[in-house]
Formats: C-alpha cells, structure tokens, sequence
C-alpha cells in the first residue's frame, strides 16, 4: 500500500475522498456557468502571465497558437479546485450533521440530478441556436 513507504503512518478516509468528489462533480455540472466563466479567467490570467517569460516580441508571437492551446487545457484542470474545496466542505458538513456514509449516497443523487439538468439546460440552449 502507499502509505507503507513512510516512516509515519496516516489513515486515509475513503469515504470522504469519495463523498468529496462526489459533491465536487455535481457542483462542477451543477454549476457549469460558473464553471465557464473560471475557465475563462484562468485561461487569460495564463496567457497573462506568460508573456512575462518572454524577452523578445518574435518568440512570443511564434510559439503563440501552441502556448494558448496548453493555457487552455490547464485552466480548464484547474479550473476543478475551487470545487473541490467546495465538494469537502459540503462533506465534511454533512458529516458533521446527518454522520459517515450520508455524504456518498447525498453526493450520488446530487450527481444524477445535476447531470440531468445540465442535459436539459445544453439540450435548450442548442435549440435556441
């Protein structure tokens, strides 16, 4: 197992890791605006951010195409550790408050119910179009 090649031992909770990205997935596809809109920021910021590596103009310019791509799928990984922090924090109160395994099974339903919203509210939006 991995925690036996540390001198110290730890216990790692498997419910709530697994409560956590539970609540995690049905807020990020509950929350697919905002989502977006993270991505959105996180993909400028990056490319923001880059420009400064660079000293001169040509090789920004040249390598510009590959760098937004890469930008771009790294906001987009990013982009789920705001909902993550979220996901353990509703965990961790539904387990202070209803106990042990209630996370997973609130954690499931709460993925089927933003999963067929967000179904719902794509399906819409491609209509309109």
């Amino acid at each position: 197992m991995l925690t036996e090649i540390f001198p110290f031992s730890f216990e790692i909770d498997k419910i709530a890791i697994a409560g956590t990205t539970l609540w995690s997935l049905a807020l990020y596809l509950g929350l697919s605006s905002l989502s977006e809109k993270i991505i959105e920021l996180l993909n400028r910021w990056f490319n923001f951010a880059e420009g400064f590596l660079y000293v001169s103009k040509e090789e920004f310019e040249k390598t510009r195409k590959a760098r937004e791509s890469q930008n771009a799928f790294y906001a987009s990984v990013f982009s789920i550790v705001p909902f993550l922090a979220v996901g353990a924090l509703v965990n961790w109160l539904l387990d202070l408050g209803l106990g042990g395994s209630w996370g997973i099974s609130t954690g499931i339903l709460a993925c089927m119910g933003c999963g067929v919203y967000e179904l719902g509210r794509r399906t819409a939006q491609s209509e309109e179009e």
